[in-house]
């Protein structure tokens, strides 16, 4: 899930770090892909409104298996 539809979504940065009980900068500094279970999270809050996107994240996780098996 993109940060940019989420603080969209939620219209700033004050209100997404609200609703996950952080700082606007904690929000800030996030990715420009948020974590995978604050967008299974988000899903959840906006009653599918915005949705997990599992592309988003089979890259990494097939990044990171990659890199296990060669450690």
């Amino acid at each position: 899930m993109l940060k940019a539809i989420v603080v969209s979504y939620f219209r700033s940065k004050r209100n997404v770090a609200n609703v996950f009980g952080i700082s606007p900068q904690a929000v800030g500094q996030w990715g420009d892909v948020i974590l995978e279970k604050s967008a299974l999270l988000i899903e959840k809050i906006t009653n599918g409104s915005l949705k997990y996107n599992p592309k988003l994240y089979r890259k990494h996780h097939t990044e990171n298996s990659q890199q296990n098996n060669t450690d």
